[in-house]
């Protein structure tokens, strides 16, 4: 099992004065704003990362 996910900023206001909260697994209050957000993993996308190819004009 790994440790839980921290955020850097809140999503709202843009603080860094986070705290876990006691609401769940995920949750995180913002004593800047004094709004609670919870973050989630959602998955891989299934197309996986694609790269773009950049070419010059050939000659």
């Amino acid at each position: 099992m790994s440790e839980r996910a921290a955020p850097f900023y809140c999503p709202y206001c843009g603080d860094e004065d986070l705290r876990p909260s006691e609401e769940g697994h995920g949750a995180w209050e913002c004593a800047a704003c004094n709004r609670a957000f919870q973050l989630k993993f959602l998955g891989l996308l299934s197309r996986g990362v694609q790269r773009e190819e950049r070419g010059g004009a050939e000659t």
